[in-house]
This record gives structure tokens, C-alpha cells and sequence, in this order.
């Protein structure tokens, strides 16, 4: 009889393009396992945000891979120790994975040994084929761009039809023990807009489909549903970058395949450098405010407080939905990092745990570039313009959506209201914060 096949699932939570799911189904019987590891991580465990949408990801693919003969396993603890446990306890000399790019993953992969076969299933192309010419992974996105464009992106494999369970399987949690969901209070009722799992992903490819032609300007516009709404479907690896690229590479998508190859540079990055998350890259010498006024400043950047309309509407975005919009993210980060002088780092730790698509080599990467302590990232004197931005992209009607005491106001008012009622006064004024991020930069030499 052939041995039954162990497939370890992280965040690839799908059927569609799996390459560790398509291998152990041609095999033979083969169980799934996901284990919910907050050891290995450490400080870098899964938000809360992260967590609600696991547990409907989780339920599922369950479903899924039950319709199909399937069967999937749950455990909590350390993926490093239960990976082996529950393949010893399977009779699995194999265990099937695709290959992630965390630290913590590496580490565990590397525990693993000879009895883990990984497949590159996470990016467009296998990062092992996208290296410098010394063998090196890439830290510049221009020429990692220019390497990853000369491989071809390899056609997506379609689900197994059926599967083949072990006769035998291993004990599996309950998930509804590992109380991933928000009670008291439940704190996640607008993410409702959101569907999680494979089903929810292919739909909303679907529907970008139609407007990915227009997304390179439309991506700038907050009041405009112009982006795709796709990220947490990809982080959670509930669909593909493969399948993505090939739906959309003939639709006019060129801008949006360009934001795949970037989400694969950040991976490359992190490979360089497996601490990106916490350590700044280029050392700007700049001295971060701290003490109670800081303090002060960031807790009402998190609520949404700040007395700029456009930053505003987009923390509050973020606490109600996990998401926020593409253009408002760069504005927000921005703004803590350059008006309030507040290290980035806080910033990003917020955006990991309110997130949904919290992502640890974008999200670090994107931090980075904001700050300006990235290899390739923008200067620290490039600082946005936060009242110029939001009527230069025409954020009113997104304004009003989530400032509402400010909704009565014109177009052209709402961007910079003169009468505020009981709306904040701005916690510095723009000139004000530029100069003094600029005076920050130049004493740091």
C-alpha cells in the first residue's frame, strides 16, 4: 500500500494552484494539517484582525476539501515539533509545503529537514531563480524587477477533482477552541463586506477583472473603488499569484502584475535580510519623538484623530474594515513617520494587528519605504502633503464616508475645514511638522 503524505498549510489556504496539495493528491491519500503557531513567531504572532479572518479561511477550506474526500487537521503549538508529531503519528514519511519567506518559517522548514519537500507556490516565480549575479537575493526593486520579467510564469494547476484521505487520521482540534473570533466586543461586525476563503477570492478576481484597465489611475482615488481588494486573499494564500497573473496579464493589468512583482521583491527582501520587520536598513540618524506628548500624538493617529481630514477617514477605514485604501496607507504612514516624528516601527506594529492582510515582508517593506530607512526606498525630506493630497486625488466623498461630522461641508472645504464643530484641531500644522522633520533629518547629518 503507498504511505499516506502529510501537506503542512500556512498561508496557502486553497485547492486552486497548490502545488503541495496537486503533488500529494497524485500520490495517494493524503491528510492537510494547519497548525496555529504562536511560539515560533514570537512578537510577530498573528494580529487580531488577522485572526478572524483565519477562522473563516479555516472553515472554508475544511468544507472544501471534505466535498472532495478530504480531511483537514488542526493543531496549536509549535509547527516545529507537531509538523513531525502528527506526521509520525500519520505514518507520513513525506510531509508537502510550499515554500514561505518569514524568519520564523525558514527556521521551522530547516527543523524539518529531509523529510519536508517544499514547492514554490507563494510568489509568481520560484525566488530561488531571481538572484544577482553573485547568487545573492535582490535588495533593489529595479533590477529584481528586470530579472523576475525575463522568467516565464508558469500556467496555474487546477484543484484535484477528488482526494484520497488515510484510513487513519490523527486527532484534530475544534476550531472554534482556539476562540480566533471577537466577542466582547465584537469589534469585527464591517468585516462583513469581506468573504473569505477561495470562493470569496476567485469572486473578487472576478469582479477586478472588469476593472483593471482603469485601475492605475483609479488606484489613487479613495472614493473610487478602483484597487482590487485582493490582498488578504493573497496573503492567505486563498488564491495565487499565478492565477492572478494569468486572468489578468491580457486585460489591460499591467500597473496591478507590477504591485505582484513588488509583493515578490518584498520576499526577496526579506531573505536578504530576515529582520527587515524591526531593523532600519539605512540608518537615517534621526532621533524619534517619545514621552507623554508622542504618546498623546499616536494614540490619536490610531483613532483617527488627528485633525486632518484625509489621515483620518483612513485610520478609521482601518479600525472598521482591517483594510485601508492603497493611496490613503502611504498617507497615513507618512504622516506619523514625518508630521508626528514617530518611529516608524509603532506604526507598523498598529498596522499588524488591525490589518487583515497584514503581510510581514510588505508591510516591513512598506514602512520602510515611507521612512525612508529602506536599501530602496524614498528620501526621509520627501514628506507628503497630506491637505494637497486628498484634493489632488478628490478624497471628499471618501472623507465623508468616515469623517461624518464633517460631511455637511463642500468639496472644496472638507479637505481643510476652516469650521470644525467637534472635529480636532490638527495636532501640528503642515508647515510646522515640515520643518521640524527637516530639522530632524539635517541634525541627524
Amino acid at each position: 500500500m503507498t504511505s499516506p503524505t502529510l501537506v503542512w498549510l500556512r498561508q496557502d489556504l486553497r485547492l486552486d494552484d497548490q502545488p503541495a496539495i496537486a503533488t500529494a493528491a497524485a500520490a495517494g491519500p493524503f491528510a492537510a494539517l494547519y497548525v496555529l503557531d504562536d511560539e515560533m513567531p514570537g512578537d510577530w504572532a498573528i494580529g487580531g484582525a488577522q485572526r478572524w479572518w483565519l477562522h473563516h479561511s479555516l472553515v472554508a477550506l475544511g468544507e472544501s476539501l471534505e466535498r472532495r474526500g478530504g480531511k483537514l487537521l488542526l493543531r496549536r503549538g509549535s509547527a516545529k515539533k507537531i509538523v513531525a508529531k502528527v506526521a509520525d503519528e500519520l505514518g507520513a514519511p513525506t510531509v508537502h509545503a510550499t515554500a514561505h519567506y518569514e524568519p520564523w518559517w525558514s527556521e521551522t522548514e530547516k527543523a524539518l529537514g529531509e523529510r519536508l519537500t517544499l514547492h514554490s507556490g507563494d510568489t509568481l516565480v520560484s525566488l530561488d531563480a531571481v538572484r544577482t549575479g553573485s547568487g545573492q537575493p535582490f535588495k533593489i526593486y529595479g533590477p529584481f524587477y528586470r530579472a523576475l520579467s525575463a522568467l516565464d510564469v508558469a500556467d496555474p494547476v487546477g484543484a484535484p477533482q477528488s482526494i484520497s484521505a488515510p484510513d487513519h487520521l490523527p486527532e484534530s482540534d475544534d476550531l472554534a477552541d482556539w476562540q480566533l473570533l471577537p466577542t466582547k466586543p465584537d469589534w469585527a461586525t464591517g468585516f462583513s463586506i469581506w468573504e473569505p476563503g477561495e470562493d470569496g477570492a476567485h469572486a473578487r478576481l472576478e469582479r477586478f477583472e472588469d476593472a483593471v484597465g482603469n485601475y492605475a489611475e483609479a488606484r489613487d482615488l479613495p472614493s473610487e473603488d478602483g484597487t482590487s481588494m485582493l490582498s488578504p486573499h493573497l496573503h492567505f494564500g486563498e488564491i495565487s499569484p499565478r492565477r492572478i497573473y494569468h486572468s489578468l496579464r491580457d486585460a489591460g493589468g499591467e500597473k496591478f502584475l507590477k504591485e505582484l512583482a513588488w509583493r515578490d521583491f518584498a520576499r526577496s527582501a526579506v531573505l536578504a535580510d530576515p529582520d527587515v520587520g524591526a531593523r532600519s536598513q539605512r540608518n537615517t540618524g534621526i532621533r524619534w519623538r517619545s514621552g507623554k506628548h508622542a504618546v498623546a500624538d499616536f494614540l490619536a493617529w490610531t483613532r483617527g484623530m488627528t485633525g486632518y481630514p484625509i489621515v483620518d477617514a483612513g485610520m478609521r477605514q482601518l479600525w472598521a474594515l482591517g483594510w485601508m485604501h492603497n493611496r490613503v496607507r502611504m498617507l497615513t504612514a507618512s504622516f506619523l513617520v514625518k508630521h508626528l516624528l514617530i518611529d516608524w516601527r509603532r506604526g507598523e506594529r498598529w498596522f499588524w494587528d488591525t490589518l487583515v492582510d497584514a503581510d510581514y515582508s510588505n508591510n516591513s517593506l512598506n514602512w520602510q519605504w515611507i521612512a525612508g530607512t529602506g536599501i530602496d526606498s524614498q528620501p526621509f525630506n520627501r514628506i507628503m502633503a497630506p491637505l494637497s493630497q486628498s484634493a489632488k486625488f478628490d478624497a471628499a466623498s471618501y472623507i465623508r464616508e468616515w469623517v461624518p461630522e464633517l460631511a455637511h461641508l463642500s468639496d472644496e472645504d472638507i479637505h481643510d475645514p476652516q469650521e470644525r464643530g467637534s472635529y480636532p484641531a490638527p495636532l501640528i500644522g503642515h508647515k510646522e511638522a515640515r520643518e521640524r522633520a527637516l530639522a530632524a533629518r539635517g541634525s541627524a547629518g
